[in-house]
């Protein structure tokens, strides 16, 4: 059933209505009258197949058409085994998450964006822990520095319910132009700083975090300059 949905793309010899068409082939193309393209493509022994219908005139070459569907065969596969299929890893943490969690969590994320992969980090709050919401979010802007040899920022942490995610894209050769995403994003970062500065009085204490808080705002000024910079 596929080989024959492929086949049906294709009108070949008489099922070809047009009054001319352009023969393509190695010694370059040819605009002829449909019935001579038949009589050529019969005096060599091969088909006249339509590979371009809506060029004007349309488009044909002087194959046999079994080769050439086994030709498009081969193609499309080739095409698909070049495909990278782009997977999204999830890293949880926990708004109390210990330094020894962190780096064992770190690690793999790094092996995520070397192998192409999209990650989406995640702080759960459970419970009451919703209160302290800025050690998720320093958590993940703290990550996300982390990786910035590895991967660009796609998603600054965003509360989503009882979870805070960040997303993070492995990153790519060249420099591309800004794109309107990229100034979402600059834009959110620029909000966020904000929201730091407001919330700069707040105190962080369990497991040292408080520590990391205070540095809050110099994670989201590197990940700013490190943006500009790609630019």
């Amino acid at each position: 059933m596929k080989n024959d949905k492929m086949k049906n793309q294709y009108r070949v010899n008489e099922q070809i209505h047009v009054r001319e068409v352009r023969v393509v082939g190695e010694n370059g193309s040819m605009v002829l009258p449909i019935r001579q393209a038949l009589d050529m493509a019969q005096q060599q022994g091969v088909d006249l197949v339509e590979i371009s219908p809506n060029a004007q005139p349309p488009v044909c070459r002087l194959i046999d058409y079994s080769k050439f569907i086994y030709q498009q065969k081969k193609h499309q596969k080739e095409m698909k085994a070049k495909q990278v299929k782009v997977e999204i890893k999830e890293i949880r943490f926990g708004p109390q998450t210990d330094e020894h969690d962190y780096q064992f969590k770190l690690k793999h994320a790094i092996e995520f964006l070397e192998e192409g992969n999209k990650v989406r980090a995640y702080v759960f709050f459970r419970g009451r822990s919703i209160l302290f919401k800025e050690q998720g979010e320093v958590l993940l802007l703290r990550f996300a520095n982390d990786l910035e040899e590895y991967g660009k920022v796609e998603q600054l942490p965003k509360l989503e319910g009882k979870k805070m995610f960040l997303y993070m894209a492995p990153k790519k050769a060249g420099v591309a132009k800004k794109s309107q995403q990229k100034k979402d994003r600059e834009k959110r970062m620029a909000e966020s700083l904000e929201n730091a500065k407001a919330e700069k009085e707040v105190k962080v204490v369990n497991n040292g975090l408080f520590a990391n808080a205070k540095g809050g705002e110099d994670i989201l000024n590197k990940l700013r300059n490190s943006e500009e910079t790609e630019d």
